[in-house]
Parts: C-alpha cells; sequence; structure tokens
C-alpha cells in the first residue's frame, strides 16, 4: 500500500500529460495527469499541482528541459511519462530511451517522491498501418519495467488490457487519448497509487458496438492517412515539431482547480 496523502504532484511528459485529445487550445487542455490531480485531492485537500509537459517532446527532451525544473519544485508525488514520440521515430533506440526515464525515476526517487509511470499500449491495435512498431513498443516496456524495479518506481500496466485499445479510448488522430481514454489513464494511475476507493474497474471493456464492414474500415484509414499521418510525416521532414515555441500549461504547483 501507499500513502494516500500528497502535497504537492508535478507530472512531467509530452502530450499525452499535457492533455492533448481532452480538450482544446481554445477551452483549455484537461488530460489525465490532471484528472489525476482531481482524485489525489480528494484525499490531499491541501495538494498543490504543476504540469510542465509540452507535447512532441522526446524523452531526451521532457530528461533536459523538465527535470530540473521538476527538482526545484520538491515534489513528495511524480509521474513521468515519455518515449512514445521516440517510438514512432525511424531511428529509434530502446535502450537510449530508457536511459532517460531511469535518470529521471533515480533523480526524483532519490530525492524522496513518490514516482508513477506507464507502460504503453500495442498501438499497432490502434493503428494496423502501424504494426511495425509493435516490437519496438515491447521493447520499451521491458526496459521501464526494469528501470522502474529499480528505483522503485510505481508502473501502471496498461499495455496488455484490451479495453486501453478500444478506438472509443482515442481521439480522431489515433495519437492522443480521448476524454474517456485520458479518463482511463487517469484511473489506471490512481489504482497503482492505491488510493482510497479506486479499483481495477478500469480495466472493463466497454459495451460492445457493431465494427466497420471492410469497405468503411480502408475509407477511414486513407482518410487518417491523409488528413493526420501524412502533415505529421510532413513535419517530421521538415525538422519541425507540433510543440515548437510551446511551454508548459501549469509551470507552478497551483491549487487544484486553482
Amino acid at each position: 500500500m501507499t500513502d494516500s496523502r500528497y502535497q504537492r504532484y508535478v507530472a512531467l511528459g509530452d502530450s499525452q500529460t499535457e492533455g492533448v485529445g481532452d480538450g482544446d487550445d481554445t477551452t483549455g487542455l484537461r488530460g489525465w495527469a490532471d484528472r489525476l490531480a482531481e482524485r489525489l485531492a480528494v484525499t490531499s485537500p491541501g495538494l498543490v499541482y504543476a504540469n510542465l509537459a509540452v507535447r512532441g517532446r522526446l524523452a531526451g527532451q521532457v530528461h533536459a528541459e523538465q527535470l530540473a525544473p521538476a527538482m526545484e519544485l520538491r515534489p513528495d508525488l511524480a509521474t513521468v511519462v515519455a518515449g512514445m514520440n521516440d517510438l514512432v521515430r525511424p531511428r529509434f533506440d530502446a535502450d537510449e530511451v530508457a536511459g532517460h526515464l531511469e535518470a529521471m525515476f533515480a533523480a526524483l526517487t532519490t530525492s524522496g517522491a513518490r514516482v508513477a509511470t506507464l507502460t504503453f499500449p500495442d498501438i499497432s491495435r490502434i493503428t494496423p498501418l502501424a504494426r511495425f512498431l509493435a516490437p519496438r513498443v515491447t521493447a520499451l516496456n521491458a526496459r521501464i519495467r526494469a528501470a522502474a524495479h529499480r528505483h522503485g518506481v510505481l508502473v501502471a500496466e496498461t499495455h496488455g488490457h484490451p479495453v486501453i485499445t478500444d478506438p472509443r479510448l482515442w481521439s480522431i488522430d489515433r495519437l492522443h487519448a480521448s476524454p474517456l481514454g485520458h479518463q482511463r489513464i487517469a484511473d489506471a494511475v490512481a489504482h497503482t497509487l492505491a488510493l482510497p476507493g479506486i479499483d481495477a474497474s478500469w480495466t472493463e471493456p466497454l459495451p460492445a458496438v457493431p465494427g466497420p464492414g471492410r469497405v468503411q474500415a480502408t475509407i477511414t484509414e486513407l482518410r487518417w492517412t491523409a488528413t493526420f499521418l501524412g502533415p505529421w510525416i510532413g513535419r517530421r521532414l521538415r525538422g519541425r515539431s507540433s510543440g515548437d515555441h510551446r511551454t508548459p500549461k501549469r509551470p507552478h504547483p497551483l491549487p487544484v482547480g486553482g
């Protein structure tokens, strides 16, 4: 069991932790880390929360840009989730990515913080065109588990649960969780932290619905390729990122809801 009361929660990561897919840049992003902070505040009314995540960041960038500011905030709880942007790059190196994650695990746990992280789902079940990435996901998850074990980091095992790859948990771009997906991720981490009143119901499947026919599925794949995959590849070729010129949405610890 873990202590359910915390004073300072800091989230490090990329677009998922920033909350992309749950709200928008006009109305504001919520996301799983915000949802987790709200859950934490139930048993920790004085909790303050900072979110340093920025979309598009590679694990090395999260390490270089976010660890030092996080340490300065003296969290007693931190979440570190990064590596998905690395997975889809041509020159992916699982050892290098895991090395950056482990360095953050080590620094934060040594400072006295409780640290939690996630394993990644099999994204080939979300996007059939990404089948070639399945071995990368397996390799990175194995290294995340090993690094977490070495430093006493808690791991929310989202990999392997069929519901996590249900299309309804993902936004139309298939790269970011939907509001429902962000809620399931928040519940997974809350369950891993053994927060009161949280159980394993986040693993339960959604009600079954008929799948699309072959023709509709093909049309959907072509539309997704033109609308999302093509522009993504174009940004990579130009050396650009969706996070260019962006800063963290919540760089300072504030009361939840503040």
